[in-house]
């Protein structure tokens, strides 16, 4: 295969992945990065959007005002609404993503893909590293951003990957396990348990040694990215103080994590700048585990394969890191909880295709206790509850969670009320 038919290869698996997920990196150990930026700078399957960071784009500040010159030269109408927004606005990220959507609601003429070339140069930004996982949440349908990077870039990929808003790209190839490339081929002398309450076992002796909680969730918080930042750390952890006191406290929570885990190597590395787990641990996560079943099941979606999405819920022992709601805690657990009814759902769907409604009930019943503000789940439930000639019990549920969303202040939406007034008036 020559280089060209390798890079149109490359291009049509990239289409095929793009259509799943809404951040695609292009990894760093991919060969052909820079053809394929190229190829899809020449896509006509998207209105491609480019921006090369530069050697000054180390805050949000910078990006946003350098995405919104250089790409205004590319499409004539983009900037037009973060062009308009007060210095106050520009500095409240919230109103900023909000702005940047508009930009890509306004691009009709079809898909949209943001090209964020270089990334890089922003690896030292932690407010930049921020406003990417927050745009993941955020992007429209219809839009999409590829990041090409020389290193891997800050961002919590897998639990990202969990909630369907990346996936990692080395050249044809959707990397599937291992995401962070730092699995020793060796027997695990560490088990770390993040679904559930939390815990580690050492030669299958629970760890509880901790000296309080801290120097534990320290452990889990440098698991999620493939490297961390102190001023990330001390924000996450130590907000209310100020930066030597957290750095301080930062260094104690260290020495108390190395201390738990008794081990003759430091556990948490530092190098130019940056913290990550000791890459010769070898320890088996079962959070990793988790989104790696996860992408399994989803590749073969198409099979409808029982068994592998089973394998998925049996996986979930619970919320991540469940007694803890440190934001970034929360923002965590909503990314595997995520990929969690997604296997739910897929094994209801499976079985109302077998004609087993009593079990596809079953299962839509477990994902909306474990998140009830899921309100298609909601509805599916009283639609089969009709469907099984229960329609009292789909009165009572839809009782119930109406007084569950009063208590709280909150209204069921339209479409809630609308399937429950249709099973009623039937």
């Amino acid at each position: 295969m020559n280089l060209q038919e390798s890079i149109e290869q490359q291009y049509e698996r990239f289409l095929e992945a793009a259509q799943s997920s809404k951040i695609i990196l292009l990894h760093p150990d991919s060969r052909l990065r820079s053809p394929l930026v190229a190829r899809l700078l020449d896509s006509q399957d998207y209105h491609v959007l480019y921006y090369a960071m530069g050697p000054d784009d180390v805050s949000v500040d910078s990006v946003v005002g350098g995405m919104s010159h250089d790409i205004a030269e590319q499409s004539r109408l983009f900037g037009r609404h973060l062009n308009v927004l007060s210095v106050r606005e520009q500095a409240d990220v919230p109103t900023l993503i909000s702005a940047l959507v508009r930009e890509f609601v306004d691009i009709q003429d079809r898909n949209v893909l943001l090209i964020l070339d270089e990334y890089d140069r922003s690896d030292e930004a932690d407010d930049v590293q921020d406003f990417v996982e927050l745009l993941s949440g955020q992007l429209p349908e219809h839009s999409r951003v590829v990041i090409n990077s020389r290193t891997m870039p800050r961002l919590p990929w897998v639990s990202m990957i969990a909630h369907q808003r990346a996936l990692l790209l080395q050249d044809d190839t959707i990397i599937r396990r291992d995401f962070y490339g730092t699995l020793p081929e060796a027997d695990y002398d560490l088990e770390v348990f993040g679904l559930g309450p939390g815990f580690v076992l050492f030669n299958g002796k629970t760890i509880d040694a901790w000296e309080g909680h801290l120097p534990r969730l320290l452990f889990f918080f440098a698991l999620e990215k493939p490297v961390v930042t102190r001023s990330e750390i001390c924000r996450a952890f130590w907000p209310d103080l100020d930066v030597d006191q957290a750095v301080n406290v930062f260094h104690v929570t260290k020495r108390r994590l190395h201390k738990a885990l008794q081990f003759d190597m430091d556990i948490l590395m530092h190098d130019d700048g940056y913290y990550y787990i000791n890459p010769a641990l070898s320890l088996d996560y079962d959070v990793m585990r988790f989104v790696s079943a996860l992408m399994d099941a989803r590749a073969h979606a198409h099979e409808k394969p029982f068994d592998k999405w089973q394998r998925v819920a049996d996986m979930y022992q619970g919320p991540y890191l469940q007694g803890h709601d440190d934001p970034w805690i929360l923002a965590r657990r909503q990314d595997y909880r995520a990929g969690f009814i997604e296997a739910l759902s897929h094994l209801a769907q499976i079985r109302l295709e077998a004609d087993r409604p009593e079990h596809a009930l079953g299962f839509l019943l477990r994902g909306a206790e474990e998140d009830d503000f899921r309100e298609d789940l909601h509805q599916q439930i009283m639609q089969l509850y009709d469907q099984l000639g229960r329609r009292s019990e789909a009165a009572a549920y839809y009782q119930r969670l109406m007084t569950r969303f009063k208590k709280r202040k909150m209204a069921l939406s339209d479409m809630t009320q609308a399937v429950y007034h249709e099973i009623m008036n039937r």
